[in-house]
């Protein structure tokens, strides 16, 4: 397996935990950040600019991807440009489609054409990925993130496509894949093995990234040591003869087939 310091794809941080921005900067492995709306409310953000601003702050110097947050075409291109014009490292994620699956198509065109960096966002399908490129300028940069993680979660392979997406987007230099929405370390390894240009990992799964390449028997044996410390830690014992629980004794069940009144 790959040292990660051999990796090709590049690993986004994905998250609105400002302190935790702060430390991940500094590390060289990150190329870049990436938030949305979810991410934000869950960390407890309620200033929307202001946190931006920080974290742009934080990172001037890596691609940062910023969520529009409306349901209307219009109001999203006007958060877009202003969302835009925060830094020159940004880059506006726009969903596939509004709440009514309206295709962000002409928005994306518009956005573009004009120089706006765009993220796509919220893409599942290769069929997806063919409209947004059409939409695309070949002058300007964007990144197109297909939910591998949400394919995974519906019972289908996220490989297959993302290797049909790599061949779409093959010929537009200007357009790099994200692998989107891991769920674990090895979707890391099979973003890197298909070619995929970057991957986001949320901070709680960057945290396991010390673990990449571990030898097995080792990660055995921390195991089988965690089990045993953390047994140790909470007092268990097993020579009560009467089991209990919340204190209480448990009832005793006969197994003789037939049920007491």
């Amino acid at each position: 397996m790959k040292p990660l310091r051999d990796l090709r794809v590049k690993i986004f941080a994905d998250g609105a935990d400002l302190p935790g921005i702060a430390a991940l900067a500094s590390n060289p492995i990150i190329k870049g950040f990436t938030t949305n709306p979810t991410l934000m409310r869950k960390a407890g953000v309620e200033d929307y600019r202001g946190f931006a601003v920080q974290l742009l702050q934080m990172v001037p110097d890596r691609p940062v991807s910023l969520e529009v947050f409306s349901d209307d075409f219009d109001e999203m291109a006007r958060q877009a440009r202003k969302i835009a014009s925060w830094g020159p490292n940004v880059y506006v994620k726009i969903p596939i489609t509004n709440t009514r699956a309206d295709f962000a198509g002409p928005l994306i065109k518009h956005l573009s054409a004009d120089g706006v960096r765009v993220n796509v966002t919220a893409v599942m399908t290769p069929a997806q990925v063919c409209r947004v490129i059409e939409c695309l300028s070949p002058t300007t940069s964007a990144f197109v993130s297909v939910f591998a993680g949400r394919i995974a979660d519906s019972g289908l392979d996220p490989v297959p496509v993302m290797l049909e997406v790599l061949q779409i987007l093959k010929p537009f230099a200007n357009v790099e894949l994200i692998w989107a929405s891991p769920r674990e370390i090895l979707n890391v390894i099979q973003a890197d093995d298909v070619g995929c240009h970057v991957i986001t990992v949320s901070h709680d799964l960057l945290a396991k990234l010390p673990v990449l390449g571990r030898d097995l028997e080792a990660f055995s044996l921390d195991t089988v040591r965690m089990f045993y410390e953390d047994a140790k830690k909470a007092g268990y014992t097993i020579d009560s003869s009467v089991p209990t629980l919340g204190g209480s004794r448990v009832p005793q069940f006969q197994s003789s087939g037939t049920s007491e009144p």
